[in-house]
């Protein structure tokens, strides 16, 4: 490209009825480079927080298989991906400067030439969305860890994860994918996470709860070493004290000894949840009287356990009470309302939140979702949701 002179600049102003006294007196002449074509660059729009990971040296990683929508995420935030167009042509300018810059270099030449090496009409935005972790137990739970079987483990044909295999595959942040897998009561065997099988995570529940009746320990005082002693030889060690971890709060005495603090509320729900799946519907009032004594000696059982995990159902005579877990649950929120709505008609806002709070993104109540999803109406004083669309 020709070279601009200056006397052509003051020309060009002159055409476009500008008042060169009233411009910043360095000029940059944009050329378009050898190598500037299209598409070649994409522009991606951050917000404070990313940048200051970028500029730490930190790494954002583009997750998503063929088939699912990109997230890009940072060590801890997940983020959807979009393409905005906009109106104006887009350029990249290597070594531009900025007018700031240039007022503050006061020794700029009156003339910069610079090159345009790249162009874009569009660029990705970012947005804060939730993890998308709901693929996380099922490929988990494709081979749940049923107990220490060596030909069964050698002879299955599922795949099992590692942490680095799962970084891959799911699309959310680490910190994210490594709580949910606290959450979800994981374990690590021979390097792979796996989920217990329930049937086997019952059973090893069951040998703990026994020993601590039959030694008659406080439930918030039982002590790891004792457990491992006394249960070693029926299952594997390491087994034993995920279940301690799984269903109870680790501490440290004065003395250095490790002690649980047994969670009722954890251990009522997986017998409840025993209970309910081997049955459509249970009568409630029977129900209640099984699911009490049948828990450990010293707890009481309540439905407030049960949120997320079963539905009362109080509009049916006798009462009854079936089995409903939040993780069966589609992941996509108007799938999720479909779901629900397919299951009944009408919710009340008590019934449906354990159901739907997981869907809230940050700053977003469950008012607002239930605003946008469901439409409102009294029922006998009460106010109950129904779908806004049709459910076939």
């Amino acid at each position: 490209a020709a070279v601009r002179s200056r006397a052509q600049v003051d020309a060009t102003l002159q055409t476009a009825k500008l008042n060169a006294a009233e411009l910043l007196p360095a000029v940059q002449c944009l050329s378009f480079g050898p190598q500037a074509g299209g598409g070649e660059c994409c522009l991606l729009q951050l917000e404070p927080g990313l940048c200051a990971e970028l500029e730490a040296g930190r790494s954002l990683i583009i997750r998503g298989e063929k088939d699912e929508h990109a997230v890009l995420c940072s060590k801890d935030k997940t983020y959807e991906i979009k393409i905005a167009d906009t109106s104006n042509m887009l350029l990249f300018v290597p070594g531009c400067k900025t007018p700031e810059e240039l007022n503050a270099d006061s020794s700029s030449c009156n003339i910069i030439h610079s090159q345009i090496a790249g162009f874009s009409k569009n660029y990705w935005e970012l947005r804060r969305c939730r993890p998308k972790l709901k693929k996380l137990r099922k490929l988990l739970m494709e081979d749940p860890y049923e107990g220490p079987d060596i030909w069964k483990d050698q002879t299955s044909t599922f795949s099992k994860y590692t942490t680095e295999d799962l970084l891959s595959l799911i699309q959310a942040s680490e910190e994210e994918i490594l709580h949910q897998l606290q959450v979800i009561d994981a374990c690590k065997i021979e390097g792979y996470w796996r989920i217990l099988d329930f049937d086997y995570e019952m059973k090893l529940l069951n040998h703990v709860t026994q020993l601590i009746d039959s030694e008659s320990w406080s439930l918030s005082k039982v002590p790891l070493c004792s457990c491992l002693e006394e249960l070693g030889s029926l299952e594997p060690r390491e087994m034993i004290e995920h279940i301690l971890l799984s269903y109870g709060r680790k501490y440290v005495n004065d003395a250095g000894e490790v002690f649980f603090e047994m969670c009722e509320d954890k251990i009522c729900r997986a017998i409840a949840q025993m209970l309910l799946q081997n049955a459509v519907k249970f009568n409630l009032s029977e129900f209640e009287e099984v699911w009490q004594q049948s828990v450990p000696e010293g707890m009481t059982a309540r439905l407030d356990q049960l949120q997320g995990l079963a539905l009362v159902d109080r509009s049916s005579r006798p009462e009854t009470i079936c089995l409903l877990k939040v993780e069966d649950l589609p992941e996509d929120n108007q799938e999720r309302f479909n779901s629900l709505f397919g299951i009944r008609e009408k919710w009340t806002e008590v019934d449906i939140t354990p159901y739907i709070q997981d869907l809230c993104a940050e700053k977003q109540t469950v008012g607002t979702l239930l605003t946008k999803y469901a439409r409102s109406s009294m029922l006998n004083g009460v106010k109950v949701y129904n779908s806004r669309r049709p459910i076939s």
